[in-house]
C-alpha cells in the first residue's frame, strides 16, 4: 500500500505543512505546481527533499485560487481544465528532472479532486492532459468515480485513494465541512484505515492520504503505517512504469 501525502504548499515568506516530518514516513509526494498553492522554490526544495528520502514524485495540480487555498469550486471549463493540468505538470516536471528524478503520477487537489470525482467532462479533461503529458504517469482518484473511470478510458494507471484524515459516512470521504474533533488524532486514522482494510468496498484502494496541513500530521501518517503493518499490508509506492 502506498502512503501519500498532499505538500509543498508553501508560499514566500508562508510556511505550511509538516513536509520535512513527513517525507521520512511517506511513499509519494504530492507537490503543489504553484496554482493553489507553492512557489518555485518551494517546489525545488519538496523534489529534493523527496529525491534524497527516496519518495516517488507527483504534481498535485489545483484550481488557481491561493486566496481560497483551491478548497473553493470554481466555473471552469473542460478546456480550463486541461490547460490548467498540462501547465501545472510542466511546471513541475522542470524541477524534477533537474533534480535527475522522474515524476510517478499526479493528483489534482482540493475542490479541482472532487470536481473531477462528480463530473465527467472535467474528469476526462484531466485524464487527457496527463495522458499528453505522460501516458506512463498514474492518477490518483476516488474508487469507483468518474476520475477513475476516465483514467481507465484514457488507458492511464488508477491508483484508487483512502484518506486516513478525513471522516466517512459509509464508503463516502467527507472532503470539507468537517471538525479535528471529527478525525480522532492518530487513533482515529488508524481505526479508520483498519475498517478499509476489513471493508470489501474498500478492496481497490492501492493508496492511503495523510494531508501535510492536517494537525498532529506526522503522529497520523505513523499511525497509518502502524494500522497497514497490524493488517499485514507493506508500505510501498507505485513502481515506475516505463515511458
Amino acid at each position: 500500500m502506498d502512503i501519500n501525502a498532499d505538500l509543498g504548499e508553501s508560499f514566500g515568506a508562508y510556511r505550511y505543512g509538516h513536509d520535512s516530518e513527513l517525507m521520512p514516513l511517506i511513499t509519494s509526494a504530492n507537490i503543489a505546481c504553484g496554482f493553489h498553492a507553492g512557489d518555485p522554490a518551494t517546489m525545488r526544495r519538496a523534489v529534493q527533499s523527496a529525491v534524497e528520502h527516496g519518495v516517488a514524485i507527483g504534481a498535485h495540480v489545483g484550481l488557481p485560487d491561493r486566496l481560497g487555498f483551491g478548497r473553493r469550486e470554481m466555473a471552469i471549463t473542460a478546456d480550463d481544465a486541461y490547460d490548467y493540468s498540462l501547465y501545472q505538470l510542466a511546471a513541475l516536471d522542470g524541477f524534477v528532472r533537474a533534480a535527475g528524478a522522474r515524476m510517478r503520477h499526479v493528483k489534482p487537489h482540493g475542490a479541482l479532486y472532487m470536481m473531477a470525482a462528480e463530473r465527467p467532462e472535467l474528469a476526462a479533461a484531466i485524464s487527457a492532459a496527463v495522458r499528453d503529458f505522460d501516458s506512463s504517469l498514474a492518477l490518483y482518484a476516488l474508487p469507483g468515480s468518474h476520475a477513475d473511470l476516465a483514467a481507465v478510458d484514457a488507458g492511464l494507471t488508477v491508483l484508487r485513494e483512502f484518506f486516513a484524515d478525513r471522516p466517512y459516512e459509509g464508503t463516502d470521504v467527507v472532503m470539507f465541512g468537517w471538525s479535528y474533533e471529527q478525525l480522532g488524532g492518530a487513533q482515529g486514522a488508524a481505526e479508520r484505515v483498519s475498517r478499509m482494510l476489513a471493508d470489501p468496498a474498500f478492496d481497490t484502494v492501492q493508496t492511503v492520504c495523510v494531508h501535510s496541513d492536517t494537525v498532529d500530521a506526522p503522529a497520523l501518517a505513523r499511525s497509518v503505517r502502524g494500522a497497514l503493518r497490524a493488517g499485514g499490508v507493506s508500505v510501498e509506492a507505485r513502481p515506475a512504469l516505463a515511458r
